[in-house]
């Protein structure tokens, strides 16, 4: 869940904000995932992208972009690419990539958009983290109000059963030389992962809390919001998906 965006707080300067306007607007949060597989990521859009028989041209909104790096690969493959992300730091920093073909809006993913699209892309792990359990099933409803007709929409979630079973309770991650501090737990139905670091003298402290949903969760959400599951996958190479194994749990549905 490292690529998750979550309800955070930092006890620095007594923000209450959610995650939104904390620990995914600062620096911080980039320089511990920046070394995320990007290469992976690519090759999983070409699989999606491919499965999915995109025609040229295909107006594509990926949502919950960060700073648009999956954005901007999309808009290569020749697609029409909206970036939306609610925090305001990466979309102004996603913006510098606008083209004809590329755009970026802050957004919350709660909200229906007022056009739309033939594919909605939610990538890694950017689901689950709202404090009212109904607003996953609003986030859905907005999704499938913002499709058209023949769209496709795609969620990647972690696995929650294999990702609890792996958990690494504690670890320490140095990078640009910050020494992380992480512990994670399970908790009240949630994956915690409580991240402690110091930097030119002051200490910081930052909290990522995501929903453990399960597939059968989704099942019963997407029932709720009217939409059909097509396919579900358990890997970036779109593997079938296996409940005690995969890694992630990506769904195709319309």
């Amino acid at each position: 869940m490292s690529e998750a965006h979550h309800k955070s707080e930092s006890h620095l300067d007594n923000q209450t904000e959610t995650w939104f306007s904390s620990w995914f607007d600062t620096p911080y949060y980039h320089i511990l995932y920046k070394e995320r597989n990007y290469r992976e990521a690519q090759h999983f859009m070409d699989n999606l992208t491919h499965y999915l028989n995109l025609p040229e041209k295909a107006k594509v909104l990926d949502l919950a972009c960060g700073k648009g790096r999956h954005s901007i690969y999309l808009s290569q493959l020749g697609y029409e690419v909206l970036g939306a992300d609610l925090s305001e730091n990466s979309i102004a920093e996603a913006s510098k990539n606008n083209n004809l073909h590329l755009r970026f809006k802050v957004h919350d993913m709660r909200q229906p958009f007022d056009e739309k699209f033939d594919a909605i892309f939610n990538l890694f792990t950017s689901f689950g983290y709202f404090e009212k359990d109904e607003d996953n099933l609003t986030t859905l409803k907005a999704i499938k109000a913002s499709l058209t007709d023949y769209g496709f929409a795609v969620i990647d979630f972690m696995n929650v059963h294999q990702v609890i079973n792996t958990l690494v309770p504690e670890e320490v991650k140095v990078v640009d030389g910050i020494e992380f501090h992480i512990k994670r737990y399970v908790a009240d139905g949630h994956i915690f992962k409580e991240i402690d670091f110091e930097d030119q003298g002051k200490s910081f402290h930052f909290t990522e809390k995501v929903k453990a949903l399960t597939l059968d969760d989704f099942k019963e959400l997407m029932d709720e919001a009217g939409i059909y599951l097509l396919d579900i996958f358990g890997d970036y190479k779109l593997k079938k998906f296996h409940k005690t194994e995969s890694e992630r749990l990506i769904m195709i549905f319309k």
